[in-house]
């Protein structure tokens, strides 16, 4: 038998199919009203905005002077601390705000001190980082401008007179020709931090950092200098054993460090970036 279907049937097949149209429509309506409207021909994207150049160099200043000495002057890794370019902790910072908590709390457990810093002054070490991290990304295109700008005969002065570097260095011994050894830029970051920046045939001087921690009996412990925070100082002793000691207070144990390039990195709070140039236009001319 063959089925004919009745015209009410048809009716009802044609009212169902209607409907299921009406409804489609009706959910596409509020895909189309919410996609969104091309912008106005007059409309433009805002222009990021340019780096602070002078909260960079103000950071760049307070970074060297209180973080230099761990981190390095690039803030690439130096004594002690890790390479900030590549921190979780620095790329997801903003405005400083992850970086002054690290900054003011300091990281005992890590050998970190505390720092007492303005909110302007953590800012623009957080601009000097992130401007740091972004040369690094793009450091193929980048090109180091010509750093000797400065006077030489200034840059003698000063190096015989208030810089005081003739006490412990002579043009004629140990940087004879060292304008020729070297290029103005490492030339540069060997005289600001000649620890991070050190090589040789002979053992680090990183490794020249001493220290003599003085127990309550009147022992004295001396070694090379591990790690020393509030908490406790390490060192690795003269048989090349570890050790370490529970600091209670400043005195108990006393710790005395011996550090041979200590005045370079007091001298990093009285450079003036003239002082810097001139003397760096100095030792470029030591052939």
């Amino acid at each position: 038998m063959i089925y004919v279907p009745s015209r009410r049937n048809s009716l009802l097949h044609r009212f169902s199919l209607g409907l299921l149209l009406v409804v489609l429509a009706s959910t596409a309506v509020p895909a189309v009203a919410q996609a969104p409207t091309p912008a106005a021909s007059g409309d433009q994207p805002k222009a990021a905005a340019k780096p602070d150049l002078a909260s960079i160099e103000r950071g760049q200043k307070t970074f060297v002077q209180n973080c230099g000495f761990c981190h390095g002057s690039r803030a690439k890794g130096g004594e002690k601390g890790p390479d900030l370019l590549r921190s979780v902790l620095v790329l997801d910072d903003e405005n400083g705000q992850s970086i002054g908590r690290v900054i003011l709390k300091g990281r005992p457990d890590k050998g970190m001190p505390k720092f007492v810093m303005t909110p302007e002054q953590i800012a623009d070490i957080s601009n000097f980082l992130h401007d740091s991290i972004k040369g690094a990304a793009n450091r193929d295109s980048y090109q180091i401008l010509n750093i000797v700008t400065g006077d030489p005969k200034a840059g003698e002065a000063y190096f015989n007179g208030a810089g005081n570097c003739a006490s412990c260095h002579s043009v004629t011994g140990d940087l004879k020709g060292i304008g020729g050894k070297y290029d103005p830029v490492t030339l540069q970051d060997k005289m600001l931090l000649p620890r991070d920046r050190w090589d040789g045939n002979t053992p680090s001087q990183k490794s020249a950092v001493t220290v003599t921690v003085t127990l309550p009996t009147g022992e004295a412990i001396t070694g090379r200098l591990l790690g020393v925070n509030d908490f406790v100082v390490a060192l690795r002793d003269e048989s090349g054993a570890f050790r370490s000691f529970t600091r209670k207070d400043e005195s108990n144990p006393g710790v005395e460090i011996h550090d041979p390039l200590k005045v370079h990195t007091d001298k990093l709070k009285s450079y003036t970036d003239e002082d810097i140039h001139n003397l760096t236009a100095y030792l470029v001319t030591l052939k």
